[in-house]
């Protein structure tokens, strides 16, 4: 069976994410995570592709992105997959793929779910395990975007500057979003949305968006997700 065609539309948030082939890791020092958000700012800048959020864990990377292009978002991905699979195949001494298929993808409506998903992907070394607080896993964007003027390879989305007339006030409303737990019900759809490459958001964003591509883009619910970090 022919594999779905991935939801792609310019201008809209995307939450990607990619995981290591068997949930092996794929990255085993810093200098790889380095290199690896290298690779992914290069492709950024190469794809016309905009970066919000972004979390490196052991064996799975998640990103959210807009693409200004169609198609950009794949090619940045597969920009950074063929990049930094070579990296690590001719520094680890080992040969062929690293991840486990392609990237997953969904998109996102940004007035519902754009934050949300901005504190899922920055929260998921709290969720596992890793830290006891967001601000102490260094791989993630939360330093930068606590800030409330980020820079290098993040682009403030207009969701994010809403939060405050300045970088103090942005920052200072960013950091208070993390002071309660996301909706369990949010983070199921999150999951589920990736899962499956559908739309995360309401009814008439969902029906927007079938609309602009002329097919179907709704989740479709299918008991307790998989976990997906």
């Amino acid at each position: 069976m022919p594999r779905a065609k991935r939801l792609d539309v310019p201008g809209l948030p995307h939450h990607l994410w990619v995981r290591g082939n068997d949930r092996r890791a794929i990255f085993f020092s810093d200098a790889d995570r380095l290199r690896f958000l290298e690779c992914l700012g290069e492709a950024r800048a190469k794809r016309q592709c905009e970066i919000h959020a972004f979390v490196l864990m052991t064996n799975h990377v998640h990103v959210l992105a807009t693409p200004r292009v169609e198609g950009g978002m794949s090619r940045m991905m597969q920009d950074v997959g063929r990049k930094y699979v070579r990296y690590v195949n001719d520094c680890h001494d080992r040969t062929g793929g690293l991840y486990e298929g392609r990237f997953k993808s969904s998109l996102v409506e940004s007035s519902r779910y754009f934050l949300t998903c901005m504190r899922y992907i920055e929260l998921n070394p709290v969720r596992a395990g890793m830290v006891d607080h967001v601000a102490r896993h260094p791989w993630s964007s939360f330093g930068q975007n606590v800030t409330g003027e980020p820079t290098g390879l993040i682009t403030p989305h207009p969701e994010y500057l809403a939060l405050g007339s300045d970088p103090q006030s942005r920052g200072d409303a960013y950091h208070r979003l993390f002071d309660e737990a996301i909706d369990p019900v949010h983070l199921d759809a999150i999951r589920q949305s990736m899962q499956q490459g559908c739309a995360l958001g309401g009814h008439e964003f969902v029906r927007a968006v079938e609309s602009m591509l002329g097919r179907p883009a709704a989740f479709m619910p299918q008991g307790r997700p998989e976990r997906s970090g």
